[in-house]
């Protein structure tokens, strides 16, 4: 995407100063190193020229990787047939490497961003598939070893799902995307290969035929090893489906990714507006450490002076979780709480209380509520009580019951078994009675 330097508003930096997770958040862990112990990486597009200072300081600082913004974009690399440019790139895959950091490679083929000899010329489907598998090897060749991830292919479809008429979808069809995953699989066959796209976040038509296109392409032995889910969200517009969407994603047995995350609001903005903005980081964190195959989050610039989003979406912005004066917003905080370490297992326990809801001539409703009040689900549970004046169990849902005696025991069903910490399960039954309908004295439960 592209960069321009916006202008700070007053009211925007009072909000900052005063919003809670501010820059108390910076004392924190730093976000690379809380995404690293959870099992995923952190990362921020870069723009290669502004390496230097507080801004290069922040990014080797805050985050795993590197992604260039621009410089390895074929317009940037190869402007012209054959003649390479990798002094923007070169500088970012030094900078990630003198800091510890992984790069993704951003991007291979895309339909935008090309220099006019490619998107202008008359080819033939044989002479555009060798301009594009040469590219691709060149590049990949160049960085063997030093980039982690490649977008080979970016944004393949239409908002329908449909292949985008590209000059390579228009030209070869659906196989340019195939001839570009192996070209770069040749090339290093150590790097992870995805595929790009954006508002494929939430399960919808597009997400539907990204699903789709990634079936066929392993069906075809095509080396896909994951798929990236852009996330330009709108405040508050986080999907509801994007765990679910990601989750299904993974279980093809590929790896998924946040590539291009920011949430753009209207301007200006204001202290409930962040808030919000907080809450919807911490969505997208925790959708993402709640899918095994997620292996990471991107911010598409970590700080407003650096984002795309005014230039293409006017009136709208602080879109990342840094204001343009490089200090943290309450977003920041919003991601290190979505990633703060979780508290090791502790012991299970629980506890059950009876209530007689109803009663009749010779018969009562009652329920008992199962809370645990452990540290650890509840992998199952079973309460017994005893009953005082000869009550029976007629009838029960939400648990299997017996009773032998004057002694009744309820177990979990298969599907209220568990219980997280500080959660609760409730059953109910009914039963008769005659003459008196004391509670039990107490109930076990375990």
């Amino acid at each position: 995407m592209l960069r321009r330097l916006i202008t700070t508003t007053a009211l925007l930096a009072a909000a900052l100063t005063g919003a809670a997770g501010g820059t108390a958040a910076a004392a924190d862990a730093p976000l690379r190193d809380l995404a690293e112990a959870r099992g995923i990486h952190l990362g921020t597009a870069v723009t290669g020229g502004k390496l230097t200072g507080a801004y290069a300081d922040t990014a080797a600082a805050q985050f795993g990787s590197l992604t260039p913004g621009n410089e390895m974009k074929w317009g940037s690399v190869e402007p012209v047939r054959g003649q390479y440019s990798w002094t923007g790139a070169d500088r970012i895959v030094d900078f990630a490497e003198a800091h510890g950091q992984r790069v993704r490679g951003h991007t291979l083929v895309w339909h935008s961003q090309l220099p006019s000899w490619v998107s202008g010329g008359t080819w033939t489907p044989d002479a555009l598939r060798a301009v594009m598998t040469d590219h691709v090897t060149t590049q990949v060749t160049r960085y063997k070893g030093r980039v982690h991830q490649w977008d080979v292919v970016n944004e393949p479809l239409n908002e329908d799902g449909t292949l985008r008429q590209s000059v390579f979808g228009a030209t070869l069809g659906e196989s340019y995307i195939a001839d570009a995953f192996r070209a770069a699989r040749a090339a290093d066959p150590a790097a992870k290969l995805y595929l790009n796209d954006y508002s494929t976040d939430g399960v919808g038509a597009k997400s539907d035929g990204m699903y789709a296109l990634v079936r066929r392409l392993l069906a075809q032995g095509v080396p896909v090893d994951g798929v990236g889910f852009q996330a330009h969200l709108i405040l508050g517009q986080v999907p509801a489906s994007l765990e679910a969407n990601l989750r299904r994603f993974a279980d093809l047995g590929v790896d998924v990714a946040v590539t291009e995350l920011d949430i753009r609001m209207t301007l200006p903005a204001t202290a409930e507006k962040l808030d919000r903005q907080k809450a919807d980081y911490a969505a997208v964190t925790r959708a993402c450490l709640a899918v095994t195959r997620c292996a990471g989050i991107t911010v598409w610039g970590f700080t407003d002076s650096d984002s795309w989003i005014p230039d293409f979406f006017p009136g709208q912005g602080a879109a990342t979780p840094y204001d343009e004066q490089l200090n943290p917003k309450p977003a920041y905080a919003g991601i290190a709480g979505a990633l703060a370490p979780v508290a090791p297992p502790g012991p299970a326990g629980c506890t059950a209380t009876y209530t007689a809801q109803s009663q009749w001539g010779g018969g009562f409703t009652g329920q008992v509520t199962v809370r645990n009040t452990g540290t650890a689900p509840l992998a199952g549970w079973t309460v017994g009580w005893e009953y005082p004046a000869g009550q029976r169990i007629t009838q029960a849902w939400n648990a299997a019951v017996t009773q032998t005696g004057t002694a009744v025991t309820a177990t979990h069903l298969p599907y209220n078994g568990t219980v997280p910490a500080g959660g609760s399960a409730t059953f109910g039954f009914n039963a008769s009675w005659t003459g008196a309908n004391p509670p039990p004295a107490a109930l076990t439960c375990s």
